[in-house]
């Protein structure tokens, strides 16, 4: 293996995973509630008036955030290479999932993990196993 140094920023990952690790400790030090996306999104369309704000408000940062960096930092545009039918399938299959393991990857793998929660810890190691799983799937035996 070897690493794709044109590619490699170290230190932009960094601050986006303390920017990450703000952002869920302080939703939860202040609001007492965990930073989990599809949670956050799903209870926006059954929220009273005191839960709609800081749903809105949080899911508004998550969507601006990129804007705001690219407006002072060149981003590259991504290359995906996948058809639409398969983006859309594949977007399917991460919600019929996030459904299933009652919760997101930032709910269980970010913040479930930091509480040491067993569940989270059961959630991640299925979905990472299964990322795995399909990546190999789809490279050494599908052929892709």
């Amino acid at each position: 293996m070897t690493i794709d140094w044109l590619h490699f920023t170290p230190w932009t990952s960094l601050t986006g995973g303390l920017l990450i690790g703000a952002a869920a400790s302080g939703l939860i030090l202040f609001n007492g509630r965990i930073a989990g996306i599809s949670g956050i999104l799903g209870g926006l369309f059954r929220a009273g008036p005191e839960e709609f704000g800081w749903r809105v408000a949080f899911l508004t940062g998550l969507v601006a955030a990129p804007w705001v960096y690219g407006a002072f930092v060149a981003v590259p545009s991504p290359r995906i290479d996948a058809s639409w039918p398969v983006l859309i399938a594949a977007g399917f299959l991460v919600g019929l999932g996030t459904r299933l393991g009652g919760g997101c990857t930032s709910g269980h793998g970010i913040c479930g993990l930091s509480r040491l929660s067993p569940r989270s810890l059961a959630a991640v190691a299925v979905f990472m196993g299964t990322g795995f799983l399909t990546v190999f799937v789809a490279r050494h035996v599908v052929g892709g």
